[in-house]
């Protein structure tokens, strides 16, 4: 089977607290939607939105996010977040220079407010004090999920029953039901392939979606291959599974048995990890047999719920 790519490309939003999630910032669906005076319990307390003209005054005029200290501004007043400010080179506003003056005065309103999740419209309903809000976002079970395919880069985001007609429909990726699996992995020249993604495999049992991913890489100089399962689902509902795989031949074989990663992480992540079965080259061309230049490998696995 020939490999899905051929080079890894990490694919991530611009700013770094959302890097290890996958999650692209999607300013217009979030911004549009109205915020609104609510109450909420936030850490054992109640909270209420705080007004949304307030909010719209935080919006960055380039990219439309709420910006968070430092803020700046323009010699005219218009205020610009800290990624816009070293991005643009007018005031979107005013199109004059944006300079490095601070706007202490919006810094000191965006302290004392209280913000709804920015996945309002994904069903979160909890209020935070502006400062908690993004540390809350970065793990917040209502966050969209990204598709999980690794061989392109896919920008299609949403809900899991969303992604898996994604997945079978656009990206023709098999889907297999039950628990146990064999699949045969052949590569005609390994020498060549360092750096690919084989086609995804999705698995549906337990009333829930698991990824198959192997792909090939270099750890440090040395070639090898990486096997891992990734849950279509959020993290604490993949801490409640188990999973097995195996490979071998000719009497020998290696193992591993670890816990689904959530698809919130990329595959880039649990790869870089090593949070799967790894496998050296020459110790799958051994378990392949022959001439020792083609990869013919049996993967086994299965997976499994762990007792409540």
């Amino acid at each position: 089977m020939d490999p899905g790519g051929s080079n890894y490309q990490d694919i991530g939003d611009s700013r770094s607290a959302y890097t290890d999630y996958g999650i692209s910032l999607q300013s217009a669906e979030f911004t549009n939607s109205p915020f609104r005076k609510s109450t909420a319990v936030i850490d054992g307390k109640h909270g209420a939105g705080s007004n949304s003209a307030v909010h719209e005054m935080l919006k960055c005029p380039a990219c439309m996010n709420l910006m968070y200290p430092p803020i700046y501004q323009c010699p005219n007043g218009h205020a610009l977040c800290e990624y816009c400010k070293s991005k643009v080179l007018v005031c979107p506003i005013c199109c004059h220079e944006p300079g490095n003056i601070r706007c202490l005065a919006l810094e000191k309103i965006a302290e004392s407010l209280e913000l709804p999740c920015r996945y309002q419209f994904y069903g979160c309903q909890d209020i935070f004090p502006y400062h908690t809000r993004l540390q809350h976002e970065q793990n917040c079970r209502f966050r969209p999920y990204n598709c999980p395919y690794a061989e392109s880069e896919c920008a299609v985001t949403g809900d899991i029953h969303k992604l898996v007609a994604h997945l079978k429909d656009h990206h023709k990726v098999d889907m297999h039901d039950g628990c146990v699996f064999k699949h045969r992995y052949d590569i005609p020249n390994p020498q060549e392939v360092d750096n690919a993604a084989w086609m995804l495999r999705v698995f549906n049992c337990f009333d829930h979606q698991f990824c198959l991913h192997f792909e090939a890489f270099n750890l440090g100089l040395a070639p090898v291959y990486i096997a891992f399962i990734r849950f279509m689902g959020d993290d604490d509902d993949a801490t409640r599974f188990r999973y097995s795989l195996e490979v071998g031949g000719f009497g020998r074989k290696l193992t591993w048995q670890g816990v689904p990663r959530s698809i919130h992480f990329t595959h880039k992540t649990v790869r870089d990890s090593l949070d799967g079965l790894i496998i050296h080259r020459s110790m799958a061309l051994f378990f392949s047999g022959g001439d020792m230049k083609e990869l013919k490998l049996q993967l086994v696995g299965r997976i499994w719920p762990e007792p409540l």
